[in-house]
């Protein structure tokens, strides 16, 4: 299916009003996902033209999306990962963890940006990123399209090196589901219960009566402030 291609529209606006010379794009994989982490990537593309075919990562085949994720790595000015674990996200909630993994993105830039454009209506950055969200920014935005497809990229293959490397992962088919749920991961979770890749604080364990008394609760007061106030009051 054809689509339109993304511009730097937003990023010059920015520039425009806010005199901001430095932009990074903002994008996170794996927020859905029952295993594994939540891996952002922040990547700050210039105003230049970008490599032919680019759009939101999960618009494109797993072929096209390796081969594009290369091609850019390469091509962006500068580019940085941060990820949020498992344990981190049973801890904080996955508002809080999506905050901590873009600031570990953001910080492992090699220069600070003056600017973020945030993919998604929320903006769970906050102060004191000065932040502009874009819904379908990952379609619409060069920057956070690179970003969605290096991040998407690089979980995807942390998640098949777990399937191929950690023992006792290999049943649960994290090379082709990536963590998120499928009817493979189903029935592993099932027989074997979860790993220590799985995220813990979630309801898929409210339908697992063999393994429901595993379920973490989440009670930590500076978590549930964090997800009660401001621009982070909002959970997934």
């Amino acid at each position: 299916m054809p689509y339109e291609p993304p511009t730097h529209t937003v990023e010059r606006s920015l520039r425009a009003t806010t005199g901001a010379r430095i932009v990074a794009g903002v994008d996170e994989v794996g927020r859905g996902a029952w295993a594994g982490p939540v891996t952002v990537c922040a990547a700050v593309t210039g105003l230049r033209r970008p490599p032919t075919g680019l759009t939101d990562s999960k618009l494109l085949t797993p072929k096209r999306r390796t081969s594009l994720a290369a091609e850019l790595e390469q091509w962006v000015t500068s580019y940085a990962l941060g990820d949020a674990s498992p344990q981190e996200i049973d801890e904080l909630g996955m508002t809080a963890a999506l905050r901590l993994a873009a600031v570990r993105a953001l910080e492992g830039l090699p220069v600070r940006p003056d600017a973020v454009i945030l993919d998604g209506k929320h903006d769970y950055l906050g102060t004191p990123w000065q932040v502009r969200t874009v819904i379908k920014g990952d379609q619409s935005c060069v920057a956070v399209a690179a970003a969605s497809v290096i991040a998407k990229v690089r979980r995807d293959a942390l998640m098949a090196e777990l399937d191929a490397e950690s023992e006792g992962c290999a049943a649960f088919g994290f090379a082709a589901n990536a963590g998120y749920p499928s009817p493979v991961h189903k029935a592993a979770l099932e027989e074997l219960g979860p790993t220590p890749y799985h995220r813990l604080s979630w309801s898929y364990l409210d339908a697992l009566p063999r393994w429901r008394h595993l379920k973490k609760v989440r009670l930590a007061a500076e978590a549930a402030a964090l997800e009660s106030g401001g621009q982070l009051g909002f959970d997934f």
